[in-house]
């Protein structure tokens, strides 16, 4: 402040001196002499202001050391236009550090975010892998059971090729093939009959169908309780494209249709009377018949008998 009064008084002392000369000479002459006269005395003012400045700066290093090295509570504190530099420095450290609280905050808060990011996608990627092999697990398992079944498809078809071959070979070995035997049906039945007069086996009764009145035949009773017995499994009929017809008694079989494959050897298992002389019980699909193996003759017939 007294250093501005002192800048004040030389600016105006100095142009009261120019307007002087600019008036008189003489008086300008004697004006520039008081002007340097109070030149000098503003020299003097400066250095006594520059002694004050360091001073007072020596006394504000004194009093901030005494500060640091804790000094007495009584001891005089700085004046406050010198504790705000200070403040501002405090305050911007303070501003700085809540700014770089803020920054390393949102960071881990990019950093929490993008490993969540990551531990969705990689359950979305095991959840999509877990998805797929189970599909081709299933697609394995679905392969395999269509395999089966094309297997045992095949396997029925070998079986059935098989049988009707078997069963063509007895017929082409009893001398009957598909393309002949309408031609020797008639000497087969010759012979047929040839051979029932000269049966010479003892006893050729003609056949009692009363057997069904006896308790001891009641066959239907006895499937109730043993019904594994009748599942004869699947019937092969003996010709291709051969397919079930409802016969009757009086109905003439060819041999092929009673041969030994479809005898059925222990008629008391399924409760059936025993057979004598030319007649044998015979399965037909489901049913079973009583023929004369010489005449190819039906003389009983019990229908859904087997499964």
């Amino acid at each position: 402040m007294e250093s501005n009064k002192l800048l004040n008084q030389t600016a105006l002392a100095a142009l009261a001196a120019a307007l002087a000369l600019m008036a008189m000479p003489t008086a300008a002459m004697e004006a520039t002499a008081e002007a340097g006269l109070s030149n000098a005395a503003f020299e003097q003012d400066r250095q006594q202001a520059r002694q004050e400045r360091r001073e007072r700066r020596a006394e504000r290093r004194g009093s901030r050391s005494e500060r640091r090295s804790g000094g007495p509570r009584g001891a005089q504190r700085a004046p406050r236009e010198e504790t705000a530099p200070i403040q501002r420095r405090v305050e911007r450290r303070q501003e700085r550090r809540a700014e770089q609280r803020q920054e390393r905050r949102a960071e881990q808060r990019r950093d929490r975010r993008s490993e969540q990011r990551r531990d969705r996608r990689v359950e979305r990627r095991q959840e999509r892998r877990a998805e797929q092999r189970r599909d081709r697990r299933v697609e394995r398992r679905q392969e395999r059971r269509a395999e089966q079944r094309r297997d045992r498809r095949v396997e029925r078809r070998q079986e059935r090729r098989a049988d009707q071959r078997r069963s063509q070979r007895e017929a082409y070995r009893e001398g009957r093939s598909a393309g002949t035997r309408d031609a020797y049906r008639d000497q087969r039945r010759y012979r047929d009959q040839r051979r029932a007069r000269d049966y010479r086996g003892g006893d050729y009764r003609r056949w009692n169908r009363r057997w069904r009145d006896q308790r001891r035949y009641d066959w239907r009773r006895y499937r109730a309780q043993n019904r594994r017995y009748f599942r004869a499994g699947r019937y092969y009929a003996p010709y291709r494209n051969y397919s079930y017809r409802r016969l009757s008694i009086g109905f003439f079989l060819e041999s092929i249709f009673f041969g030994n494959r479809y005898r059925i050897v222990d008629p008391w298992r399924y409760r059936l009377p025993a057979v004598y002389g030319p007649y044998r019980w015979v399965r037909y699909y489901d049913d079973v018949l009583l023929v004369n193996i010489y005449t190819g003759e039906v003389h009983d017939v019990i229908y859904d008998f087997f499964y």
